[in-house]
């Protein structure tokens, strides 16, 4: 067997012990560079993920052998699958590792904000799953990880990770799981959807199981059809495109989610952790473009919103926002490059800005994240 494949850990990208919980692990990392059998690799910046200790390795790698024939819109594609990687304190492992793109974890998200996302915000990331998981669906393929963890936050939209964790691991989070799945059910598409409910409960409400008041009005109906304990009075992923569009004075068929992005569509103390975030790891020396793996695209324009120096096309600042002067993501990146409608889901891969986010709210480092500030010393594996 090919010796481990090295990395080093930079930051993770969820906070230890945060709530809800992701069923992996998950590092922005650095591949070292190596030459190996004529090969030569390495000196990327990836999202690198690993399995929970007690995860079967076999299923792990199986899953993510999955996500990369089963490409689909507004979802971070993993371009490679290694069966032993190396870290920082010697550990070896299976992971798999995808493009580096700045991201929040939709529960950092909410500890930015400072509570709830607005409600323009809970629509872009429903619209988003919703497009996706009819993208799988069509496909015949259940994601079986839905839950808000496994939710990401970008400058140029939500992206969807964590596929087929349900299938992998029994460490998942079990209030976004749908009730036939808690009695040994396979995973099945209306499961996706109940996971896409709770993901909307929460970003709404701050938890995955609120009461119906709760909800606000204008999403309280759709939420509630997606969280019905009888899977078979669920919606269809692609019929949830159009409940998700704003209320207008005209029927409104949805298509893409991207219809929805406009420069906004982040609160502005998010907006204000992703520059503060690319401005921590650009003083830390890594690379503006990143290397991303066959297959994906290594367009190198900063993240709308990131404080890169000398970036051309930077937008105005938000005022009164943490980190004041922090560029408004624009709309000139609105969703993944070649995002399709649901009847020819996309297979390209979106491009990757190379600075990462940091869950920085209006007064400082969110207590006890290990990405408030410039990175010092390699993350830890830890679980």
């Amino acid at each position: 067997m090919e010796r481990p494949r090295p990395y080093r850990l930079i930051t993770r990208l969820d906070p230890p012990g945060s709530a809800p919980s992701p069923p992996y692990r998950r590092f922005v990392a650095r591949e070292v560079a190596r030459e190996a059998a004529g090969e030569s690799y390495g000196d990327r910046t990836v999202l690198l993920t690993l399995p929970l200790p007690g995860t079967d390795p076999a299923l792990f790698l199986h899953e993510a052998e999955a996500a990369r024939r089963f490409p689909a819109p507004w979802t971070l594609p993993v371009t490679e699958v290694v069966e032993a990687v190396e870290v920082a304190d010697g550990a070896g492992g299976p992971a798999f590792a995808g493009p580096y793109v700045p991201a929040l974890p939709l529960p950092v998200a909410l500890a930015v904000h400072g509570g709830p996302l607005p409600e323009e915000t809970v629509r872009v990331i429903g619209a988003a799953l919703a497009e996706t998981l009819a993208a799988l669906h069509a496909q015949g393929v259940t994601h079986a990880g839905v839950a808000p963890a496994a939710v990401l936050l970008t400058a140029d939209g939500p992206r969807l990770t964590c596929f087929g964790a349900g299938r992998a691991t029994e460490r998942v989070d079990r209030e976004a799981q749908a009730p036939e799945r808690a009695t040994g059910g396979l995973p099945r598409p209306p499961g996706d959807v109940y996971g896409l409910g709770a993901v909307l409960a929460y970003a709404a409400t701050g938890h995955t199981v609120p009461e119906r008041s709760e909800l606000p009005s204008a999403l309280r109906a759709t939420v509630t059809t997606c969280l019905t304990r009888d899977p078979a009075d669920r919606p269809a992923a692609a019929a949830l495109l159009s409940a998700l569009a704003p209320p207008t004075p005209h029927a409104t068929v949805l298509g893409s989610a991207a219809s929805l992005l406009t420069p906004g569509w982040l609160p502005p103390r998010v907006v204000a952790a992703l520059a503060r975030q690319s401005a921590s790891l650009l003083a830390a020396d890594l690379p503006v473009v990143p290397g991303t793996g066959a297959g994906a695209s290594t367009a190198g324009a900063p993240v709308p919103g990131a404080a890169v120096p000398g970036a051309a096309g930077q937008g105005a600042p938000v005022p009164g926002a943490a980190g004041q002067g922090a560029p408004v993501p624009g709309p000139s990146a609105p969703g993944p490059a070649g995002a399709a409608p649901l009847a020819a889901p996309s297979s390209a891969t979106p491009a990757t800005p190379a600075t990462p986010v940091p869950p920085v709210g209006p007064a400082g480092p969110v207590a006890g994240h290990p990405y408030g500030g410039a990175p010092t010393s390699p993350a830890s594996p830890g679980n």
